[in-house]
């Protein structure tokens, strides 16, 4: 594990765990998700603060999908649940590239044929690519670099995203604007897209209540704001111009919540001729995709 600091704010890092993040805190306050010495003594990166969606964000229907005349299975990463989600580097080690004080590179090369996380005759993703995070961290800031080259000889469809978990308060409340929501149904993908009102909207911002969320919003300002007044702090994310799409995950009962700039929707790679919008980008081979997300506290 990598620790950098800056000031009063520490960042642990986690290269062996998905290249995610085990803790962001600031003059002692946790900014991400709290993590467990227990959980950090695991491999599982879902339970950790914050992890990479590379090179994809959500869901891709039962695993399955036609590219360029090629289809592909992909096999399940997510338990008993019947679809591919998040990627597969959240699933992998990386390896450190670089480090100072205040940031840290990590670097994944990925090849299906050498892919150690899949069984015999599986595929996670049937493109090689390689990867690169980049954590730089502030006294009030954080900046997340994420970049992918096409390492293949085909062309290949990509989706960058991060997934944050956030400490969940009474008080505490999330506005950002889009233009409309994706609503999910029981199958966990998209049926139909909605309008901003009642419980999907968050402008103006208000406590994270009501009904339990897990949707991808669409045509996303690329700027969100979660204020804790307990804690006294504002987290502002802005994501560079890809990120258009933002997912909102909120359980009922329980301490944390996410919210998710993605570039992609969810299962974008199935809708790619029918939504206009769907946000993945076709990579060619040796062409690289770099995009950055930025976390700012202020104090209320």
């Amino acid at each position: 594990m990598l620790e950098l600091t800056a000031g009063d704010a520490a960042l642990l890092i986690c290269p062996a765990i998905g290249g995610s993040v085990g803790g962001w805190t600031r003059r002692g306050v946790d900014i991400f998700r709290h993590t467990s010495p227990e959980i950090l003594a695991g491999t599982n990166s879902r339970l950790l603060s914050c992890f990479p969606l590379i090179p994809f964000s959500n869901r891709i229907a039962w695993g399955r999908f036609t590219f360029e005349g090629e289809e592909f299975q992909l096999e399940r990463d997510f338990g008993d649940h019947p679809h591919t989600i998040h990627g597969n580097a959240w699933q992998r080690g990386w390896e450190v590239s670089n480090q100072t004080a205040t940031e840290a590179e990590l670097t994944l090369r990925h090849d299906p044929a050498t892919d150690p996380t899949v069984k015999p005759g599986g595929c996670r993703w049937p493109y090689r690519y390689t990867a690169t995070l980049r954590y730089s961290l502030k006294p009030d800031e954080l900046d997340v670099t994420i970049t992918l080259t096409n390492t293949d000889t085909r062309n290949q469809p990509v989706g960058l995203g991060l997934h944050p978990f956030q400490p969940r308060t009474p008080q505490t409340a999330l506005a950002f604007r889009a233009g409309s929501v994706w609503h999910t149904g029981a199958d966990s993908l998209p049926d139909a897209r909605l309008p901003l009102d009642g419980n999907w909207s968050f402008d103006p911002g208000r406590v994270i209540d009501g009904p339990a969320l897990d949707n991808c919003y669409a045509a996303w300002t690329g700027r969100a704001e979660i204020t804790r007044p307990e804690h006294g702090i504002r987290v502002t994310i802005a994501g560079d111009d890809i990120f258009r799409h933002l997912v909102v995950f909120t359980p009922e009962a329980k301490p944390f919540f996410a919210v998710e700039p993605a570039s992609n929707m969810t299962d974008a790679i199935n809708h790619m001729d029918d939504v206009a919008d769907h946000g993945l980008r076709v990579v060619h081979p040796g062409d690289t995709l770099q995009r950055q997300i930025r976390f700012t506290v202020t104090d209320l």
